[in-house]
């Protein structure tokens, strides 16, 4: 299968004005830096990067200096030429001196590993959770990195996990087509929305279904005892409720923070520090137990949750489709989680990340029994009207995908309208 294009379009939401995903540190416009390639037989795969609107630009960039890496190639067999081109991608020689493997080029990366992952499941007519399930071990590992991480997990040790893992697995999948991955929402609690409408969307999501919520929280300490005690009063006393400080707090503020907040019985505390900081996430989760710490959608790579699992840092694992390289670096640390007995609750709080995010849950569940009761996967109703094959939340349950690739093409009509600058959404 030989790429004849690569084409990145630069696609932006404007969701400021309705301040929908605001938090401690970012008041954004939903963007992605979106791929399509185009092979010679005139099969096309998609794939996307999430940000968060100015900057958008600089990953286009990125995508289009990585690009000579995948236009014109031959993939060859899969896993090989998966295996192959992530290499060529994270390990250019030149480009590797601004990163390495971490940064706006890692998230430009991701971009295009995950179109090719799209072009493999097409290939095969299956979405991408089943194919990943259906693969060998053997097959699967072979298309992934592991380098820097052998210390914790190596090759071999996956393919004995997965095997092993393989026991129950009709049963599980059986399971889960019927009832769906749990879900939890955080469109109830973006921290630009006033009270009354953090309580409108609450009653909204229980008749939906929901049990577990999750709020975003500040540096104001007497506002966020305000806000959260506003949520837990809305959703009762039984419902699960998760806290996100998107990285504002230093260690010893965070943990003054969750302690004071500790009385309306949160489920886990997000992104409390720092993603780089290691010890500072492992001070907090020895602080703030039995309340977990959960992080990682930040997380540069999978050398950085290697050490957030040995550091036992965190008691949540938060992957992101398209932070690392892509899906090849989030199965690297979906795996080494599974080894640690951390659950993997992956974020989906932007653009297109739901509907990349459920195929790692549904792999997880299905090939290694991610199927507890820690596992849960994130879920925002934004712009999923946008999607050829968008992401299916009934009664706060994923449906499992059933069309082939990952679910991350976007109708064309959306991509004209919201290209930036030009696009009839930015006219105004």
């Amino acid at each position: 299968m030989r790429i004849a294009t690569v084409k990145v379009r630069d696609i932006r939401f404007p969701t400021s004005r309705q301040r929908d995903g605001s938090d401690a540190l970012n008041q954004g416009d939903y963007s992605a830096t979106y791929v399509t390639l185009t092979t010679d037989s005139g099969r096309t795969g998609h794939g996307l990067t999430f940000t968060n609107g100015r900057g958008n630009e600089i990953c286009v960039a990125a995508v289009k200096a990585l690009a000579r890496h995948v236009e014109g190639r031959e993939l060859g067999e899969f896993p090989a030429g998966m295996r192959s081109l992530l290499f060529d991608l994270t390990r250019d020689t030149q480009l590797r001196w601004l990163g390495p493997e971490k940064g706006v080029l890692q998230m430009a990366a991701a971009a295009l590993v995950n179109a090719v992952w799209d072009l493999a499941s097409r290939q095969a007519e299956k979405p991408l959770w089943k194919f990943l399930v259906d693969l060998a071990p053997k097959d699967l590992v072979s298309a992934l990195d592991f380098s820097y991480v052998t210390g914790v997990l190596t090759p071999e040790e996956a393919i004995s996990l997965l095997a092993e893992r393989s026991e129950g697995r009709r049963e599980r999948e059986k399971t889960i087509l019927e009832e769906g991955f749990p879900a939890y929402t955080t469109s109830t609690g973006w921290l630009g929305y006033p009270d009354e409408k953090v309580e409108r969307l609450c009653r909204e999501a229980l008749a939906q279904g929901f049990t577990a919520f999750k709020i975003k929280v500040g540096t104001d300490l007497a506002e966020n005892v305000r806000r959260v005690a506003l949520v837990r009063d809305a959703i009762g006393p039984s419902n699960r409720l998760m806290l996100d400080a998107n990285q504002c707090w230093e260690t010893a503020e965070a943990i003054r923070h969750v302690s004071a907040l500790a009385r309306f019985d949160p489920y886990w505390i997000e992104e409390p520090t720092s993603p780089d900081d290691i010890l500072g996430h492992a001070q907090i989760a020895r602080a703030v137990a039995p309340i977990g710490v959960a992080t990682g959608e930040a997380c540069q790579n999978r050398v950085v949750f290697r050490q957030l699992l040995e550091a036992r840092a965190l008691s949540f694992a938060q992957v992101d489709a398209c932070r690392m390289a892509g899906i090849s670096e989030a199965l690297v640390v979906i795996l080494m989680a599974a080894k640690f007995g951390i659950p993997v609750c992956p974020h989906g709080g932007g653009v297109g990340l739901c509907e990349y995010v459920q195929h790692l849950s549904f792999f997880d569940a299905i090939a290694l029994g991610g199927m507890g009761s820690g596992q849960i996967c994130e879920y925002v109703d934004h712009l999923h009207e946008h999607f050829i094959d968008p992401c299916r939340v009934i009664r706060a349950r994923y449906l499992a995908p059933a069309a082939p690739g990952t679910s991350a093409a976007m109708k064309a009509d959306s991509l004209d309208a919201h290209e930036f600058p030009g696009g009839a959404a930015w006219q105004d």
